[in-house]
């Protein structure tokens, strides 16, 4: 994110500000989840996804039991997506999440392995406890969020975020329209998510931070080593 907490500019662009270093440190943070989850607004942004390209990564994946590349899960209510984004051929296993409607698009194409249709709670929202349940029944220790503001924002609400990474990029975009890592209606500050900052690292003018989401929590950060 910008210094001012903005995840892209008012127009929406894609955010291609972060460093080499930056994307080298999310593909690190990718390579130990077994699975990556985010949004068609994230996807239509970036037409691909951050697999896991290091090798050495790739290696350290298949030691631990994992699979060379997490499952790319992208989330699509109406399941409109362009097949013609590079995301659609790149080496990865692909599952979708949506509705009905978005589903009857994908019947009889091999696009994605599996296609799963939303649980929805309350005032048509997503039942993401119910989805995470299914997600931890694969067997899963750990999972990627991506983004965008809106499906963190979701997870957040519904008290599933355990760790945050952030990585402070050095330029301010400004501006009410432009989207931040949480999205949605926001919380009040009395019932806001709480932090415990585990580690900072600096390189040139990025920082890193990770933090721990929620108080009294034990949590023992990942190596990728």
């Amino acid at each position: 994110m910008s210094a001012d907490g903005k995840i892209s500019d008012w127009g929406r662009s894609p955010a291609r500000f972060g460093s080499a270093g930056d994307q080298a440190h999310l593909e690190a943070q990718v390579a130990l989840a077994d699975a990556v989850i985010f949004g068609a607004g994230t996807l239509r942004a970036y037409g691909t996804t951050m697999s896991v390209r290091d090798p050495r990564l790739r290696s350290a994946r298949v030691q631990r039991g994992q699979s060379p590349q997490p499952i790319q899960i992208v989330c699509s209510a109406s399941g409109d997506l362009d097949t013609s984004v590079r995301f659609f051929s790149q080496p990865i296993t692909r599952w979708l999440l949506t509705g009905e409607v978005g589903a009857k698009r994908w019947q009889q194409t091999e696009y994605f392995e599996q296609v799963w249709i939303t649980s929805l709670a309350a005032e048509g929202q997503v039942d993401w406890l119910k989805i995470w349940e299914k997600l931890a029944a694969q067997g899963w220790g750990q999972i990627a969020v991506l983004g965008g503001g809106q499906l963190t924002a979701g997870l957040f609400e519904a008290g599933l975020v355990d760790e945050l990474w952030l990585t402070v990029c050095p330029l301010v975009l400004g501006g009410r329209a432009a989207p931040t890592p949480v999205d949605g209606v926001g919380f009040l500050a009395g019932d806001a998510p709480r932090l415990k900052l585990l580690s900072v690292e600096q390189q040139d003018d990025e920082l890193f931070l990770h933090y721990a989401v929620g108080t009294g929590i034990d949590v023992v950060p990942l190596s990728a080593e």
